[in-house]
């Protein structure tokens, strides 16, 4: 809808034509959360270059990690969202190291361990994350011990099941619940993989 004409201050500043007209819109993480019908409770998780988690939430939690918005089909609740830089790549640069370069060969991989790695946690930080900022390869064995490396598909777990630990994480802090009936949707190049999504 039209909101109005343009400001003076940027017709005066930026040059903006008098007759401009400010029109509301919105971005395309709102759109989604729209588009993919969201509720109290939910999470979606985009799985693409970077990762992005955004969530519907009640009673939201600011912090330095994340952002929280107007959620933008109930004007009672709220829109968080928390961007993760190494998403794909990481996961495909595991691929290629732990899995000879094959989705398959990854899908064994996963299909060779437990959901829970038997402990052993990792997170995989290749180029500096958005959030944690931090750098570098990150494995923990069992015994809370680091480790300097991982059989291959003790990796390959590792890989997704520690990116997805970071985005609930995160979620929790800013706010969001699990709930009974929290459903967990997910978009992006990635998604389309349903043995990462297992």
């Amino acid at each position: 809808s039209i909101l109005g004409s343009v400001s003076p201050y940027y017709v005066k500043r930026f040059g903006f034509n008098s007759e401009c007209k400010v029109i509301a819109f919105t971005g395309d993480n709102p759109a989604s959360l729209a588009g993919m019908q969201l509720q109290r409770g939910d999470i979606a998780v985009s799985l693409g270059t970077s990762d992005t988690a955004f969530l519907w939430i009640q009673d939201p939690k600011p912090t330095l990690e994340g952002h929280i918005f107007c959620n933008p089909v109930d004007s009672n609740a709220y829109m968080a969202l928390i961007c993760f830089k190494n998403g794909s790549l990481t996961r495909e640069k595991i691929r290629d190291e732990s899995a000879s370069g094959s989705w398959d060969e990854f899908a064994k991989a996963l299909k060779a361990t437990c959901p829970g790695n038997n402990g052993n946690l990792g997170f995989y930080f290749d180029v500096m994350e958005i959030t944690p900022a931090v750098v570098g390869i990150h494995r923990f064995n069992a015994k809370n011990c680091k480790v300097s490396k991982f059989p291959k598909e003790v990796d390959v777990r590792a890989v997704i099941e520690g990116q997805m630990l970071a985005k609930r994480a995160y979620a929790e802090k800013l706010g969001f619940e699990v709930l009974k009936d929290t459903r967990v949707l997910a978009t992006g190049g990635a998604s389309s993989n349903p043995d990462i999504l297992q």
